[in-house]
Order: C-alpha cells, then sequence, then structure tokens
C-alpha cells in the first residue's frame, strides 16, 4: 500500500439488491480490471426506501472472496462497535483465507444511529465512538498476530473517517490505509493534516494509502483528487450496478 500507482475500485451498495446481483456484479467487475470490490456494514438502507432489503456484510463478503479472483475486498467500513474486535479479527483472517490473501480489513467509529438501535448495540457519543475504534484497534492487531493459522495475505487495516483531530490521529498510528470523501478541496485539506499527525507520531506518510469514496458525477475530477494527494479510487455504485461508470473510472486509470 502507499505505493502512488493509481488504484481504482468499486463499492457495491446492497441496499435494495439481492445476494445473486450482488455477486454477479462482482465477478464482472473483477474480471474488467478493478483493484478493489467493497460493500458497506450497515443492517438497514441508509438512504431512500428505509425498509429496502439489505443483507449483513461479512458472510457477505465471503461469498464475495470466494467469487471472485483478483480485486481485494472489503467493508467501507466496518463499524467497530458491532462485532467483539477479537472475534472481527478472526473473521477477517478466515475472509482473508477465503480469498487467498486479498482482504482489507475497513473499520470506522460507527455512525447510522438504527443500526445501533435495532440490534441492541449502545449507540453513545462520537468521543466514545473513537475511544472504542482506537481501544479495537489494538486488540484486533493483537488477536490477528496470534491466530492459528495466519493470514494468507497482509491483511491491511483501513480506518475512514475525517476527523482532524482525533480520527486521523488514530490513521497515522495504526492505519494502513485511509478513506474520506470529496471534494478535492476537502480532501487535500484532511490529507495534509494526517500528513502533520504522521510526522508527530513518526510515522512515513508514504506507508498509508489514501482512498476516497467518489459518485459517479466525480470521475471528472479524478485528476483533482490525484492532486489532493488520492492514489485510490473507489466508486460508489448503487444497485442495478451498470458497467458504464466502471468502465470510465477504469478508463482514467
Amino acid at each position: 500500500m502507499g505505493d502512488g500507482e493509481l488504484k481504482v475500485g468499486v463499492q457495491l451498495q446492497p441496499q435494495g439488491s439481492s445476494v445473486e446481483s450482488i455477486l454477479e456484479a462482482a465477478r464482472c467487475f473483477d474480471e474488467m480490471g478493478v483493484d478493489s470490490l467493497w460493500i458497506w456494514d450497515h443492517f438497514f438502507p441508509i438512504y431512500g426506501a428505509p425498509d429496502a432489503g439489505s443483507f449483513e456484510s461479512y458472510t457477505l463478503m465471503s461469498a464475495m472472496a470466494v467469487a471472485t479472483q483478483r480485486a481485494t475486498i472489503g467493508a467501507l467500513v466496518t463499524g467497530i462497535g458491532y462485532r467483539n474486535p477479537n472475534l472481527l479479527a478472526d473473521m477477517a483472517r478466515t475472509i482473508d483465507h477465503l480469498s487467498n490473501g486479498r482482504f482489507v480489513l475497513g473499520v470506522g467509529s460507527g455512525w447510522f444511529e438504527r443500526d445501533y438501535q435495532e440490534y441492541g448495540f449502545e449507540f453513545g457519543s462520537a468521543g466514545d465512538k473513537l475511544k472504542t475504534l482506537e481501544r479495537s484497534l489494538g486488540t484486533i492487531k493483537d488477536r490477528i498476530a496470534v491466530l492459528n493459522p495466519s493470514p494468507v495475505g497482509p491483511l491491511p487495516i483501513l480506518i475512514g473517517g475525517s476527523g482532524p483531530k482525533v480520527t486521523l490521529r488514530i490513521v497515522a498510528e495504526h492505519g494502513d490505509a485511509w478513506n474520506s470523501f470529496g471534494p478535492p478541496k476537502e480532501f487535500a485539506r484532511l490529507n495534509s493534516i494526517l500528513d502533520e499527525w504522521c510526522d508527530k507520531v513518526g510515522r512515513d506518510p508514504s506507508t498509508i494509502e489514501r482512498t476516497v469514496a467518489i459518485s459517479a458525477d466525480e470521475i471528472a475530477l479524478a485528476s483533482e483528487f490525484r492532486e489532493a494527494g488520492a492514489t485510490h479510487l473507489i466508486l460508489m455504485l448503487a444497485h442495478p450496478f451498470e458497467t458504464d461508470e466502471v468502465e470510465e473510472l477504469l478508463a482514467v486509470r
């Protein structure tokens, strides 16, 4: 990670879809040559019809890992409070084996209140969530280090979030990759702050991959995102998962 080569990925947003269509899209885009395939970690739709169909992410990613051959697989991003961190590390390691070393553990502090309320998790404050994230990252790393068998691949940790005071410090201390959003000017500002945190904690900033989740309308801004520091563009794609926009993004690469 962090080698400076432009990568492209697709986030398959699972709401209002089906397992069959998600796996078909994953296979299709993998064959087209995307570098990464992602879903999100929510139990309910986060926009549109609130009671549209949805699927749990880790069981779905297991199927995606087996259905594909080359792209990395991950959640953009896992709600850290939804699973015991030791268990999450083991689940990540297992999917890493299913994918032959292609899993990326994407995590964030969580934000969608309905997920917490309906599944019986304590919602808490934003500060509480960040403390849970930081504490859990240490636990996850410790558990991965002792799992038998160990991961097949590097099992990098991607951290999503844009908080300049705490989240980006956590990224500098624990992350192999960082994900945020546009527009390019804001991404550049946050990217610069992350570099500053790397300097403060003694981390080489080039060791952290910089990913940005973009809409189809933002594909035209690819060069601006690159200038802002992004090395990996991830297209957020809703069902039905059409190929045209993915082809446009691959052409940019």
